[in-house]
Parts: C-alpha cells; structure tokens; sequence
C-alpha cells in the first residue's frame, strides 16, 4: 500500500461570498479506506477556510503551521502565506511533507504548494486534488455561464468530479463565508 490518491477540493469566491468543498474519500492503491474524511475545515478563529489534498498526516501538520503564521500575523492572510511558503519550501523536514493547500476567507483565494507557489487564481475559482481538474472545468463553466452562488458552483462541481474521478465520492464537506 504505497500509493495514495484521493481528494477534490475546489473553492469558488463570488459576490463577496467564498464556497470551499472536499470530498470525503481516502484511497490508498486500489482500495478505498475511508468514506468521510474531512478535509475541509475553518481556522483561525473561523475566519480562514482551509482544503488540503495529500497524505492526511502531512496536510494537518501543514495546517496547523500555516495558522500559527496567521496568528503571528495577526490574521493578515498574505503575509501568512507568503511566509508559511517561504517556510515550507526551505524547511528541511517541512519541504518532505507533500500537500497542496487552497485557503480562503472573503477577500482571498489562493492555493499553496511546498515548491513556494502562492497562486491567485484570476477567475476566483480553484480546485486541487486527484479530482480537481474534473471540478475546476464544472466550477468555471458554471461560474461563467450562470448565476449560481458560490456554494451552488462548488456542490455542483463536487457532484461532476465525484461522477467522473474514481478517486472521488459524494460525501462532501462544505464550508462558506
């Protein structure tokens, strides 16, 4: 059981609205493990979304230290992350763990990666994971072509990568501000 796939996360922020959705399932090889993970959850304060995809050890360890440059930052969430990037890429142990990130609150979306790439998506809409392409093609295409809010996008999106990715499923968490 070495390989491990797993994980859709996707974030939409529209009309001063964020929506941030993972799925539930951990895969490792061809077995599914569990059904229900969480991998989206609030931080700081509940004012800060957080969605890992990855080994699950590494993204909460992430976590963990990227809040812990919020709270040293006082909450200012580019400055955390552009120090939480500058830390993981050049931590010797920090830089093993491998996950990505996307972190949200009402005025930022941006995924996060152990090269250092902070990265702001120019359409407010992102999606990381073994399904993420597959969510990130819905959520643009729907944000573009509908009126939807941002948590009508990121449900959706969640349900078309869940019926495409095996790696995938339909126990969605969902967080929103």
């Amino acid at each position: 059981m070495d390989k491990m796939h797993g994980t859709t996360i996707v974030a939409v922020k529209r009309d001063g609205k964020v929506a941030v959705a993972g799925d539930g399932q951990v895969t490792i090889e061809n077995t599914i493990m569990k059904q229900s993970a969480r991998k989206v959850r609030r931080i700081y304060h509940d004012k800060v979304i957080v969605g890992f995809a990855g080994a699950v050890a590494d993204a909460q360890a992430l976590t963990d230290k990227f809040e812990t440059k919020l709270e040293e930052s006082h909450g200012n969430v580019r400055r955390a992350l552009i120090e939480f990037a500058k830390e993981w890429r050049t931590d010797r142990i920090l830089r093993r763990l491998e996950a990505l990130m996307i972190v949200a609150d009402t005025q930022y979306l941006m995924v996060i990666s152990g090269n250092g790439e902070v990265i702001e998506p120019d359409d407010d809409v992102a999606a990381i994971g073994s399904g993420g392409g597959f969510a990130l093609a819905a959520a643009r295409a729907l944000f573009k072509n509908t009126e939807l809010s941002a948590r009508e996008i990121v449900e959706e999106s969640m349900r078309v990568a869940a019926s495409i990715c095996i790696y995938t499923n339909d126990k969605i968490t969902l967080e929103e501000m």
